[in-house]
């Protein structure tokens, strides 16, 4: 793959040219009630993840839909993630006299109300006008963690600004270090409780090739500006800044980065990606206090194995010395449940909520998580598990995942 092509598919992910189509070059601030009440009627009704799928196709342009909904190149990874939950057996207690349960758990000692928390997702203001700050929004209703993409289309002071509860700040690295150093620094006053590095690089997407995209340039140069590149400014060409861009992202790199890293924070510090023991050994031993066992949604390489199919492993190696989350293919209550079985403190979903927020802003992405909960509600009484630390490998079928 062409180097500048990969900075870009990082930075700003596929589809964005359809950003103007879909609305979002109106203020930020406009409120899209009233203007889509079928929808909103429609996300009321919702009772499954994959009800939002039509209502989100419905609302956004092709590429954008496409840029929310495919996966790298055959999509092997892609549909294995949902293949691989679906495939693992549960195999629950009679007689266990469980009716009533609690959802709540801890994520780097912070207590949540339930194990399921909003995986970063790169420019939101794509799939709704108030993008990322209404899904900040509506996981503080829901007492769970939103962790804020450095690509969501907003500053990390203006997530923070919308949120009502907890918020960690996912960091794609940009070259220059010092402006990496402010990026983070900039989130750790902002009230950001954790910092989650993205190491799973590179992106190609068919659907996104045959689409084609450029983003336009006024939401080029606010992601640029801020992230930190503040010389950028309106006099600047469209293909100045595209220039730019390409080579504005840390595209190599290694170990050696997280310790830089301690030296400049305070968070505590997750690295997503990790898909083998060694890797979460070598987090271990570098003392990083959580890492996300994950494929990136299948949207980077594909051919990797199912996040699901891996954690056990994982779990094995690291043997409660580091906290683990897993995102990748999470589509249902009882994927949380088989999750956490396996050694999950948490997961983290994405399509999910990308699909509700397009589909009707912060409601749909309050009706998504409700509906994850009360299917996590569902599968903990019928396995006999009264709260989260009392799940446990024994609910799930032998020889199975």
């Amino acid at each position: 793959m062409d180097r500048r092509f990969f900075s870009q598919s990082l930075a700003f992910a596929a589809g964005m040219f359809s950003y103007l189509r879909n609305g979002a070059a109106n203020s930020d601030d406009q409120e899209a009630a009233g203007q889509n009440a079928s929808a909103a009627r429609s996300t009321s009704r919702a009772v499954t993840v994959e009800d939002f799928i039509p209502l989100a196709k419905a609302k956004l342009p092709k590429a954008t839909f496409d840029y929310i909904s495919t996966g790298s190149e055959d999509e092997v990874t892609l549909h294995n993630n949902v293949e691989a939950f679906r495939r693992m057996r549960l195999l629950p207690p009679l007689m266990h006299g469980v009716n009533k349960v609690n959802l709540e758990t801890t994520v780097l000692g912070q207590r949540i109300a339930m194990p399921i928390m909003l995986a970063p997702v790169a420019v939101q203001r794509m799939f709704h006008p108030q993008g990322a700050r209404a899904a900040a929004r509506a996981a503080g209703k829901a007492g769970t963690v939103f962790v804020a993409s450095t690509s969501a289309g907003n500053s990390v002071e203006e997530i923070a600004a919308a949120a009502k509860g907890p918020v960690w700040f996912q960091l794609y690295v940009p070259r220059q270090r010092e402006v990496a150093k402010r990026l983070v620094q900039r989130a750790e006053r902002a009230g950001y409780q954790a910092i989650l590095v993205t190491v799973d690089l590179g992106e190609r997407k068919d659907a996104d090739l045959r689409n084609g995209f450029r983003p336009p340039q006024d939401m080029l140069l606010k992601h640029l500006r801020d992230v930190g590149h503040t010389q950028l400014t309106e006099q600047h060409s469209y293909e100045e800044l595209w220039n730019f861009n390409a080579k504005a992202w840390e595209l190599s790199l290694s170990w050696e980065f997280f310790e830089w890293l301690r030296g400049e924070t305070q968070m505590p510090i997750l690295v997503k990606g990790v898909l083998s023991p060694e890797a979460a050994l070598k987090a271990v031993s570098l003392g990083l206090d959580g890492i996300v066992v994950s494929n990136h949604g299948g949207r980077k390489l594909d051919g990797m194995p199912a996040s699901i199919d891996v954690l056990r492993d994982v779990a094995a190696a690291v043997d409660g010395r580091i906290e683990i989350l897993l995102d990748s293919g999470v589509r249902r209550g009882s994927d949380v449940l088989k999750a956490l079985a396996l050694g999950a403190k948490a997961v983290l979903v994405g399509r999910p909520y990308a699909w509700a927020l397009a589909a009707d802003g912060e409601a749909g992405v309050t009706r998504v998580l409700e509906i994850l909960r009360d299917e996590l509600t569902n599968a903990m009484i019928a396995s006999g598990c009264p709260t989260t630390d009392r799940i446990n490998e024994s609910v799930i079928m032998k020889n199975q995942a």
